[in-house]
């Protein structure tokens, strides 16, 4: 090459580069701007997508025995959604706002009745005499406790009362999702080979096996978590109703809570149980019983059948529960832990990968 040519192709390279720059930049801006206008709808967009490869098995099915008329399946499996969210999961969140609202009026007017610490508590190691000084004042004068811890209290209050108040809006967007999700069934397979296609041009010819993985992980997810923890805190629910056990919408959303975790619903139902027999006539204390027991195993019996091949550890689980209530409200308690599972799987099999990776290019 000659002294003439080399600033010419130097100076080409420069325009490509920046060329190239100028490109980044506008598909930057333009990918800032589209996230900012879906932003406010992001979770709505995120759950009704989870809803719609969740459900799509049973629209699958539906259409087979509707002889092939799958808008009448979407709409059948749509309106079913809108009546389980209209219904019972209507009353579950307007139950837990009303208990919240009624557990912070009563620990502000001090009407709480809190029982004697026990002397146990004291042989705690580090935290026993201080716990045991905490428990005692608010045995003995709960209004003086909560002067006390009004300043720390003050911000918890604050956020279970702006929780309590959006159960309206955070309905609206359960609606809005199972909707978009009805509209999402028809065209299914054809946007799932849309998306293979374009993760194919990002992870090379692991796209497609990627975006499977992903679909199996959401129905592992929302059925055999999700589906199984609103199912418990449903029927749970219905049983402290009709046992007159009060503040039954806060139990129940901690069954919900502790059924996603994977904890088990047990930590809230068994001491239940007890109370039952402590406080209700003995005939109703046995049929809460005969009825509590069963809700209270069913995860233990479902889950085997619905999420085979679950294996998200329950720290992720947790993670996604608590990032994604604190993160986008009462719909980031089921968006956060499906959208982190997923997020675990595909870096659990890329991690596999890449020692394989290594071996063949060390043996090349």
């Amino acid at each position: 090459m000659s002294d003439h040519d080399r600033p010419m192709t130097s100076s080409a390279s420069n325009d490509a580069l920046v060329v190239l720059s100028i490109r980044i930049v506008c598909l930057g801006l333009l990918g800032y701007w589209s996230l900012l206008l879906i932003g406010p709808f992001l979770t709505i967009i995120a759950w009704s997508i989870i809803i719609a490869v969740a459900l799509h098995p049973i629209f699958h099915w539906l259409c087979a025995k509707l002889h092939g008329h799958r808008t009448l399946a979407a709409v059948a499996i749509t309106v079913f959604s809108l009546f389980v969210i209209l219904g019972p999961a209507a009353w579950l969140g307007l139950s837990l706002a009303a208990s919240v609202q009624m557990l912070i009026a009563r620990f502000a007017d001090g009407s709480i009745a809190i029982p004697p610490p026990p002397e146990i508590i004291k042989a705690w190691p580090v935290i026993g005499d201080k716990a045991y000084a905490i428990w005692q004042l608010a045995s003995t004068n709960l209004t003086e406790l909560l002067i006390q811890a009004a300043p720390q209290l003050k911000p918890l209050g604050s956020r279970l009362l702006s929780t309590a108040g959006s159960v309206g809006i955070n309905l609206l967007k359960f609606i809005l999702a199972a909707a978009i999700s009805g509209f999402l069934l028809i065209p299914g397979p054809a946007l799932v080979q849309s998306i293979k296609n374009i993760v194919v041009h990002i992870a090379g010819t692991r796209g497609e096996e990627f975006v499977d993985l992903t679909g199996a992980t959401i129905r592992n997810v929302s059925r055999g978590i999700i589906g199984i923890g609103i199912l418990q805190a449903l029927l749970a629910g219905v049983g402290l109703l009709l046992a007159g056990v009060p503040a039954a919408g806060l139990f129940s959303f901690l069954v919900l809570l502790f059924g996603i975790l994977q904890i088990g619903p047990s930590i809230i139902l068994i001491p239940l149980i007890v109370w039952s027999w402590f406080t209700m006539d003995t005939r109703i204390a046995v049929l809460f019983t005969l009825y509590m027991v069963p809700v209270n195993l069913l995860d233990n019996l479902l889950r085997p059948l619905v999420a085979k091949g679950l294996s998200t550890p329950m720290p992720v689980i947790l993670i996604g529960v608590l990032g994604g209530t604190l993160a986008h409200g009462l719909i980031g308690l089921f968006v956060g832990p499906i959208v982190l599972s997923i997020v675990w799987q595909l870096l659990v099999v890329w991690a596999r990968d890449v020692p394989k990776a290594g071996m063949n290019s060390a043996g090349a």
